[in-house]
């Protein structure tokens, strides 16, 4: 188990750093669309390469992303009926899930997807808007994203079948699902509760 389980840290680093990407992805498109919006409003002039590029960057953060969400446990659960069950029914379900849904959507995404990258890719199809950008990057989009949800989702497989198999803690405990984010957020809360025991 313990290749298997250092893959699986591997993937969790390459999901991270595509995370990270996406943090800047967002305030790249966010920077873009104010200053579109602005030049539009001051100066009455529009650039339909900037509307495009603001398209691609969405699409990426969403692409790109949902290996990451899935490494953070932030997708949507059914939570009132995980809730209710064991610790290792919810690890069998997400075994199941991730066989039997993940893997194969991300599998047809990605044999979808390709061809229609190529094809943009061979002919440098370009946007039929005036000053419009080429079209492959936001079409190579679809089979990246889904490879890496599917890398992901391998790595949560893993990580599952560790835990079922005593080798491997639960990742989705409550304390092991929290964010980096919510951790440090409780940690602030018990100093300030701290700070403010000491004054009275």
């Amino acid at each position: 188990m313990t290749p298997f389980l250092s893959m699986s840290r591997l993937i969790d680093q390459i999901s991270t750093w595509a995370g990270k990407i996406t943090m800047w992805l967002i305030l790249a498109t966010t920077l873009i669309s104010a200053g579109n919006a602005l030049v539009r409003k001051i100066f009455n002039q529009s650039s339909n390469g900037l509307l495009e590029i603001q398209w691609y960057l969405f699409a990426a953060v969403f692409m790109l992303g949902a290996g990451y969400g899935f490494l953070k446990n932030s997708h949507v659960r059914i939570d009132f009926i995980s809730s209710k069950l064991s610790e290792r029914a919810r690890n069998w379900v997400d075994v199941l899930g991730i066989l039997l849904v993940l893997l194969p959507f991300c599998a047809i995404g990605i044999a979808l997807g390709w061809p229609f990258f190529m094809q943009a890719f061979t002919s440098g199809e370009i946007s039929t808007n005036a000053g419009g950008l080429i079209r492959w990057p936001a079409y190579g989009l679809i089979p990246l994203g889904f490879g890496l949800l599917a890398l992901q989702g391998v790595s949560e497989l893993i990580k599952r079948v560790a835990f079922l198999t005593g080798n491997g803690p639960d990742v989705l405990s409550a304390e092991a699902s929290k964010s980096d984010e919510q951790k440090h957020i409780e940690e602030l809360e018990k100093k300030a509760a701290e700070m403010l025991a000491g004054d009275k």
